[in-house]
């Protein structure tokens, strides 16, 4: 991951609704939820939530899935896998297990 798709990837996230759905997805895992499931979640009308889903999706932290008349929305491990390491690659001065258990806590999410 390069700068500019870490700033994409961390302005998706930068808005209430966005989070709180990229949060939902990463609970239920890689089977993910239908967009209405998703919209109904976070309070949002289906434009909006449409909306928002497409910028977590261009941003590559989700990824949608069509089925039947539906998307499907899942969490992208390998977008999150490779914002969270480019977020924390110099940690420590290039020794990021220093950073201790928020470090192996995120090393886990990712390597599932």
């Amino acid at each position: 991951m390069n700068q500019t798709q870490a700033v994409t990837a961390l302005a998706a996230l930068a808005h209430p609704q966005r989070l709180h759905m990229f949060r939902r997805l990463i609970a239920i895992g890689p089977n993910g939820l239908p967009a209405s499931e998703i919209a109904s979640a976070v309070k949002a009308g289906a434009t909006a939530a449409s909306f928002h889903l497409k910028e977590l999706n261009r941003a590559g932290l989700i990824r949608g899935t069509r089925d039947g008349r539906f998307v499907r929305y899942a969490v992208n491990i390998e977008g999150m896998r490779r914002l969270l390491s480019y977020l924390v690659e110099d940690c420590c001065q290039g020794q990021p297990e220093l950073c201790g258990a928020m470090f192996k806590k995120a090393q886990t999410l990712c390597s599932e």
